[in-house]
Order: C-alpha cells, then sequence, then structure tokens
C-alpha cells in the first residue's frame, strides 16, 4: 500500500500542473495496486476527462458522486465530460447541481453557460454568463444592474447601465450588459452600436461577439451576422455554441440548404439533444420540407419526453395528428410540470391543437387557455399603448400626407393586417406571378419610424407620427430608398416585391408619405375568426397582443378603427382581401387582387401551391396545398368560450 502514496501525489502534481496524460497513467498504475481508493479514483477520472477520453472518465466522475454527492468538482467534471460526448442534456443537469452546490462556482457557470447557449436556450445561457461575472467581485452598481435583470427589470437595469458607464464608460461587461437589455427590449440598432464599441475595446471578447451575432441577425443584417460567426469558428473552430449558431443564423438568412447541411454536421457530435433537433426540425419546415421537419421533432420528443417546443412545433406544422400515445404522454408531461415557463406554454398549446384535431373542443379550450394564461405572464403588452398609437395616427395622418412627393418606386407590395389573417395565403398568389417575389416579413418600415421618433431612450416623448407632415419631399424620398436599399438583400431582378409584415398596419401613414406608389392589401378575416385564430396561436417572438380574449378584443376594434381611418383619409389607395371571400371565390379574388397590384392575369396565381419556395410563417404547409374550407369557421365549435369576446367587439362597435 506504501507504494500508491507517491503515485497519487505524483498524479495530483501533474494534474495541477496540466500534465493530464502523466497524472492518467500514474492513476492507473497506482490503482492496478488498489483499485478501490477514492483519492484514486477521483483524480483518474478528472485525468480521464481532461486527456478528452470521456467515455472512460464517466464511470469514475460517477462513482466519486455516488461517495461523496456533495463533491462540486466532480459534478463539474461530469458535465465536462458528458458535454464532451454530446450529452447536453445530462451534462447541463451535471453542471446545475455543481452551481447549486457552489455558487460561487465561475468555471461551472462559465460551462453551464456553453451547454444552455448550444442548445439554443438563450434565457439559460444568459443567466449562466450573468452568474458567472458576478464572482468577478463588479462594482456594486453594475451588481445592482445584474440583479435586476435577472428579475425581469430591464427599465431600472438599463437607467443603472447608463448611468454606471457615464463613470466607467471603457467597462466592456457594462457595455455588453446594456447591450443585452437592449436586445431583450427589441432596441437592436443600439445594441449593435454598443457591441461594436464593445469589441473594439475587447476584440476576443467571444461572447460578447456571439450577442453580436444575435443581435445582426434579429437585424436582419444576415451577410454582417455570418461574417461575425466566420470570426467566431476562425479562433474557437471546435466550440459547438459557434457550430449551433452559425447554422441557426443560416437558416433565419433563408439560405435553408446550407442551414441542414451544417445541423447535420453538428447532429453527428451531438445527435440526441431535443433544442438542437428542434431547431433543425424548424430549418427543414420553414424550407420546405415538412416531412423531414416531423421526422426531426419526434426525434426531439423521443429523446426528451417533456421536450415542450417539439411537440408544439409537430402540432403547429397542421399536417400531423397525434395518436393515442402520443397525446398520453403530452398530458403527463404537462401535468408533472408544476411551475409555469416555456415547456410547461408550448405543451398546452400542442394539447389544445391535439384535442382540436380529435374534435374535443372543450378539452382544446381549457388547453389553449392555460397556454395563453402562462405565456401572458411573461408579457408586459397593454391594450393602452395600442389606443394611443391609433389615436395618435388617426389625429395626424390624413390625406394631406400626399401633398407632398415620396419615392416614385411601385415595387413594393405591403400585405399587411392581423396575424393568421389569410396573408400568406396572398402572398403565395402573388408570389405565384412571374413578375412578383416574396421576400419576407421585412422589419423596415417600423425601423424608419423609430428614427423618425427620434426616441433614445424610453422616457422620451416619440416625434411620431406628429412630424410626418413636416417631411420635405428629399426627407421622404431619401427614407423611400433606404427603405428599398435594405429590402434589396432579399430581392432578385422581378420588378415587383412582397413585404408582408402584418404590424404594418399601423404605419400605412408613413408607407404613403415615404413611397405612395406602393401597393397596400389588408388581409381580413372575420372577426371572431380572427381574432380566435390569433388566440390559439403560439407566436416565436412578438405579437403579444395575442394571449388573452380581452387583449385580442381591443387590438382588433382599435385594427378596424385605424383601417377605416386609413381608408377615408386614402381612397382607393389599398384594398381589403376577405378570407372568407378567397376561399369560397378564388378566381375572381385572384383577379381582383392582381389588378389592384396593376398586374395582368397569370393562371399560375390559381395553382399557387405548385410553387416552390421557402415560407417562414405558420401557414408554411397550408399554402403548399389547393384551397381548402376546414378552417373558416373554426372558431364556431368554441362559441360558449368565446362569448366574452363576442360581448367585447360588439361593445366596441365591430361587426359580426
Amino acid at each position: 500500500m506504501s507504494s500508491i502514496e507517491p503515485l497519487f501525489e505524483q498524479a495530483r502534481a501533474a494534474l495541477r500542473n496540466n500534465e493530464p496524460e502523466r497524472a492518467r497513467d500514474l492513476c492507473a498504475e497506482a490503482r492496478a495496486l488498489d483499485p478501490n481508493d477514492f483519492r484514486l479514483i477521483l483524480v483518474h477520472g478528472f485525468a480521464l476527462r481532461r486527456c478528452n477520453d470521456f467515455a472512460a472518465a464517466e464511470p469514475l466522475l460517477r462513482k466519486v458522486i455516488e461517495v461523496d454527492p456533495g463533491l462540486e468538482s466532480a459534478h463539474h467534471e461530469l458535465g465536462l465530460a458528458l458535454r464532451g460526448m454530446g450529452r447536453l442534456s445530462v451534462a447541463r443537469q451535471a453542471l446545475e447541481r455543481a452551481v447549486g452546490l457552489k455558487p460561487d462556482y465561475a468555471a461551472a457557470w462559465r460551462d453551464l453557460y456553453e451547454v444552455c447557449a448550444a442548445e439554443g436556450d438563450d434565457a439559460a445561457a444568459a443567466e449562466a454568463y450573468r452568474q458567472m461575472i458576478r464572482q468577478k467581485g463588479l462594482d456594486p452598481l453594475l451588481q445592482k444592474a445584474l440583479d435586476l435583470v435577472g428579475s425581469g427589470r430591464l427599465g431600472a437595469a438599463e437607467g443603472i447601465c447608463r448611468e454606471y458607464l457615464k463613470r466607467r464608460p471603457h467597462d466592456v461587461d457594462a457595455i455588453r450588459l446594456l447591450a443585452e437589455i437592449g436586445i431583450n427590449l427589441g432596441v437592436l440598432d443600439e445594441s449593435i452600436n454598443l457591441l461594436e464599441r464593445c469589441l473594439e475595446l475587447a476584440p476576443d471578447f467571444h461572447i460578447a461577439r456571439a450577442n453580436f451575432v444575435t443581435a445582426l441577425a434579429r437585424h436582419q443584417e444576415f451577410a454582417k451576422a455570418l461574417e461575425a460567426c466566420a470570426h467566431l469558428r476562425s479562433k474557437e473552430p471546435d466550440k459547438l455554441t459557434h457550430k449551433v449558431q452559425y447554422a441557426s443564423v443560416l437558416a433565419m438568412a433563408g439560405r435553408f440548404q446550407d442551414a441542414h447541411e451544417q445541423y447535420a454536421e453538428v447532429l453527428k457530435e451531438v445527435p440526441d439533444n431535443a433544442g438542437i433537433l428542434t431547431s433543425y426540425g424548424h430549418a427543414l419546415r420553414y424550407g420546405g420540407k415538412g416531412d423531414e421537419a416531423a421526422d426531426a421533432y419526434r426525434r426531439a420528443i423521443a429523446v426528451e419526453s417533456g421536450a415542450g417546443e417539439a411537440y408544439w412545433s409537430l402540432a403547429n406544422l397542421k399536417t400531423v395528428e397525434f395518436d393515442d400515445a402520443l397525446l398520453e404522454s403530452m398530458e403527463n408531461e404537462y401535468a408533472a410540470l408544476d411551475r409555469p415557463g416555456p415547456n410547461k406554454y408550448h405543451l398546452a398549446f400542442a394539447l389544445g391543437k391535439a384535442h382540436e384535431d380529435r374534435g374535443d373542443y372543450d378539452a382544446s379550450f381549457r388547453a389553449y387557455d392555460d397556454g395563453n394564461a402562462i405565456k401572458r405572464q411573461f408579457s408586459a403588452y397593454k391594450p393602452e399603448g395600442t389606443r394611443e398609437r391609433v389615436d395618435a395616427m388617426i389625429e395626424h395622418c390624413g390625406s394631406s400626407l400626399l401633398e407632398c412627393p415620396g419615392h416614385p418606386s411601385n415595387a413594393p407590395i405591403f400585405i399587411l393586417g392581423l396575424p393568421r389573417a389569410g396573408s400568406t395565403l396572398l402572398e403565395q398568389i402573388l408570389a405565384s406571378h412571374s413578375q412578383v417575389e416574396a421576400t419576407a416579413e421585412l422589419p423596415f418600415i417600423g425601423r424608419i419610424a423609430s428614427d423618425i421618433s427620434g426616441i433614445r431612450k424610453r422616457s422620451e416623448e416619440s416625434l411620431y407620427p406628429s412630424s410626418l407632415n413636416e417631411l420635405s419631399a428629399d426627407e421622404r424620398t431619401a427614407m423611400g430608398q433606404r427603405y428599398l436599399d435594405r429590402a434589396a438583400a432579399y430581392r432578385t431582378d422581378k420588378p415587383y416585391f412582397v413585404d408582408k409584415l402584418p404590424n404594418n398596419w399601423v404605419h400605412i401613414g408613413l408607407i404613403k408619405a415615404i413611397l405612395p406608389n406602393a401597393t397596400i392589401i389588408d388581409a381580413r378575416r372575420h372577426p371572431m375568426a380572427a381574432c380566435f385564430a390569433n388566440f390559439k396561436q403560439l407566436f416565436a417572438r412578438g405579437q403579444e397582443f395575442t394571449y388573452g380574449l380581452e387583449e385580442i378584443g381591443h387590438y382588433y376594434a382599435d385594427y378596424l378603427r385605424l383601417m377605416d381611418h386609413w381608408h377615408g383619409a386614402f381612397p382607393g389607395g389599398l384594398l381589403t382581401v376577405q378570407y372568407e371571400e378567397v376561399v369560397k371565390d378564388l378566381d375572381s379574388q385572384v383577379a381582383g387582387l392582381l389588378a389592384h397590384c396593376g398586374l395582368p392575369f397569370e393562371e399560375a396565381c390559381l395553382r399557387y401551391y405548385e410553387k416552390d419556395r421557402a415560407i417562414r410563417t405558420a401557414s408554411s404547409e397550408q399554402v403548399r396545398q389547393p384551397i381548402y374550407s376546414s378552417a373558416v369557421n373554426v372558431w364556431e365549435h368554441y362559441r360558449h368560450h368565446l362569448e366574452p369576446l363576442e360581448t367585447l367587439l360588439k361593445a366596441e362597435g365591430v361587426a359580426l
């Protein structure tokens, strides 16, 4: 036994000196003499992990934890071994256990950040990173900002960060944190500027550069986002988080074939992670591979039976019906979740769709209602804000906007209105025309409105829309050109293009001011059908008004009120297309739609479902089918549950 001691001490010293191979060999020699010595098992497991022999390290590390479950470093090492084998979900559990045992364990928080980021759990990754930098001995003011971000009080955290940066303008942690707050609030222009400054000061601040990629991608500056991805991958070519982020940005940029190939490479390394499989499914779906997407979602569920987003994504294809076994699995997983969160609301919406498909409308409504109630807890939406914006548009935006010319281009075709009102169908019809191409839900009109507003802090008063009438012809033309320049990245050489961002209904006055010759189409649906379609849809981001019947009802009434105003201010300047009429008489509605756009009739527009293109909305699979009427009156099955909505709409003067 005495010969073990010098071997153990030598192995421990080798590990401290970053000589894991020597430590491994010394431990193997010593354990041949005493295979059950706890100290040797521990050091041997650590050494094997650091030699990247993850499979051999795992059983030893588990044995250590079995003997001493409170040893946080063993949980950390196990997490790293599991991550090295591509088993991210269990790696995350081990790392969470490590930081649970030792909350100031900065290295474990850092590695937990990497795992969460690779899984696509941005919120958990951000929290892990915040916990990591807490251990750096931060200024108390910056520590307070971190606490506020962690509790969701972003406005207060923003104010503290700004005050702190007045004193320490070069603190890259504070700059990055303020940018993170901006990304969460949707203030992407400023976040991008902040992160550019941060990276000037600290070019190797890779987490800040990953945030930079996120901000650029959400801002739809995909070329720059991919360039930043390339930089990260060149600096850390083996890091899984960079590979996953690259695949995600390729999909967001509409480069679906490249995204599919990149995800396939990632899945060779991490074959059984529900988050990555679900993201891969999204890329397949929006790239027109619905059947393969369904397979990816099913693989995610097989890997993790409680993968709520995968269940919802499968349901949201709207082409898949859940069998008894899958429905029972969903119900069991939902019942087992006692805390509200993403998994629970994803499962609730999936259950709503599954019960709807089976004709059990009471159970379906209960599930949809539960999902909305949970989602609403994470929303700050207030109907009063929409009403005030509509009031301001009506007050300041009238026919006088047309007295001053804007950009002469007639290339843009704006399809707008409420989501789930048939806008994707109209886009698909128009994109089937030889002179028209679909682009995306472009955010550029809203950004121009934001620029006009002059707001840089949320406490400042907006100059939009009151200043629209004060814009000169040159200013209007320049803004129209800015919109066209930004849209150019999504276009080829066709003379017309579709911008299908539903929320642009608020900005018709701005569109008329800067692009007076643009075509505007209001996609509309029966009020009850439109409101219920939004209530039962879980959106990936935004559309916060949809998570309550009262909120939806007020929103619809304000939308209708402003659309009536636009029709009065710009007679003949926009066309309302009723979804129910398109379903009933496709031929005449298509003819009217093309006439409004100034386009000659083409037979291909009636066979829109033959058009092969990427579609990135909830209707992606539906518009690849011939016209059908089964969705028109779905809301009537839920009528007795929707009586409060019906009452509210009538009180608001909406004709039903």
